[in-house]
This record gives C-alpha cells, structure tokens and sequence, in this order.
C-alpha cells in the first residue's frame, strides 16, 4: 500500500459514509493479497460490509451462491480471469454491478471489459475515493432498478408488485414464464433483444442455440398482448431477436 493510499483510507475514516453507504453489502474478487487487505479495510472505514475472494472460481461461486449490492473485480485473476467470472455471473441470470479493476487501461480494454458485462471500469493505480465514489453510484443505479415496479410501452403496462398486466386497461392472463419473458423485454423496450440475452435471462441456464423455445413462447407471448388490438406491439428483428416498442 502507498503512503497516498493510506492517508486514502485515514481520511475517509474521518468522514461518514454519504447516503446508505452503510447497509451495502459488497464482493471483492482480488487475489493480491495486499491490495485485497488495502481494500477491505477501506471498504469497512467507509461502513461498508465486505466478503473477499482470492481467485475467480471462488469469486464466481460466492458471488453466484450470496446476494451483493456491488461486486468489485481485478481482471487479472488465477483459475478464472475477471470478464471469465462476470460472463459466468451474467449466463446464471445474476445482474449484480460489477466495477472491474485493471491496469490493462487502453481504450479496447475498456471496452472489452464492458462489452463482457462490466458497468464501470476503473484504471489502476487509483484513489480509493474514486473507487468508493463509483462503487456507490453504481449501488443507487441498482436501487433505482429495484424500485421500479411499473414498465409502460404504449398501452401496454406491467406492474411487478401485483403481477398484473393490462393492455389498454384491459386485464391479461399470463403463465409465470411468460411474465418474466414480457418483463424482460419491457426493461429493454426499443432495443433488440438476442435469443441468447432471453436464454440467459429469463431462462438463468443455457438451451441448445437452435431450440425453438424462445420462439414457441414469444409466438404465445404476442398472442396474448396484440390479439384484439389493431397494431402490433412486439416485433421479430430478422436475424437479430426481437423488440418491443409500440
């Protein structure tokens, strides 16, 4: 730890952590020991609650057996590297921010680190008041996720807390599966969603690629919300996936 590091974390220790700091629960995936050591202790001045794992296995099981409001990733790890475990998390379903750790800083670094599931990516060496910066917005991106019970497209709305679905006012039925395949697909409205973001996501597990299950429960899906209504809602992208957008 560098002498700038530690004041780091002394003045933090002074300070009091912003917002609801302190009832996140975060997963750090390190496997140098020191920084591991640097940063749980940072972590727990800021009020925070912190699990560590040394390599990416263990980071992957952890991470996919507990529940974390922010896990924070070194890309470079034994047994399974960083966008490894976080493409792992993400084909179970699990859609925990993740802020990846790296001194690969190039701009396709970056990007291939997003573009692998991340949703931040911060360029060692770092001031941990950065870090702990990111960490936190990440965390009020998620609640604000979380708190969101209604999804409207058009005239068509989804409310989570009751289960219910209503097309221009009027009620309709749909199985639990269903219910996730249209919630996933309103929380995306406007954008193309794969076959294999749906598999992933609303299935947590992986089908063969060519199984026609998607299509058998979109066909089923769009009967449901566009029979009787004159214009169609959700719409087959060829060669692509699908949209929903009114």
């Amino acid at each position: 730890m560098t002498q700038a590091q530690q004041e780091d974390v002394l003045s933090l220790a002074e300070t009091k952590p912003a917002g609801n700091v302190s009832r996140m629960k975060i997963l750090i995936i390190e496997d140098d020991l020191e920084a591991a050591v640097y940063l749980t202790k940072a972590f727990r001045e800021a009020g925070i609650v912190v699990d560590h794992a040394s390599d990416g296995e263990s980071g992957l099981f952890m991470g996919s057996e507990n529940t974390y409001d922010v896990i924070v990733i070194d890309r470079m790890l034994p047994r399974r590297d960083g966008l490894s475990v976080i493409a792992g998390l993400r084909s179970r379903g699990n859609t925990t921010p993740v802020l990846i750790l790296s001194a690969l800083g190039e701009v396709d670094d970056r990007v291939t680190g997003l573009r692998a599931g991340g949703d931040d990516y911060l360029t060692k060496p770092y001031a941990f008041s950065e870090l702990l910066a990111r960490v936190e917005v990440l965390n009020r991106r998620a609640s604000a996720r979380e708190a969101e019970t209604m999804y409207r497209v058009g005239d068509l709305e989804l409310d989570r807390l009751s289960h219910s679905v209503k097309r221009a006012a009027r009620e309709i039925t749909l199985q639990p599966r269903e219910f996730r395949l249209l919630e996933y697909l309103m929380r995306h409205a406007g954008q193309v969603v794969t076959r294999t973001m749906l598999l992933e996501n609303v299935w947590d597990y992986h089908f063969d690629p060519q199984t026609n299950v998607i299509d058998v429960h979109v066909s089923r899906l769009r009967g449901k919300i566009e029979k009787g209504f004159d214009k169609p809602i959700l719409h087959t992208v060829r060669g692509a996936g699908y949209m929903l957008k009114s």
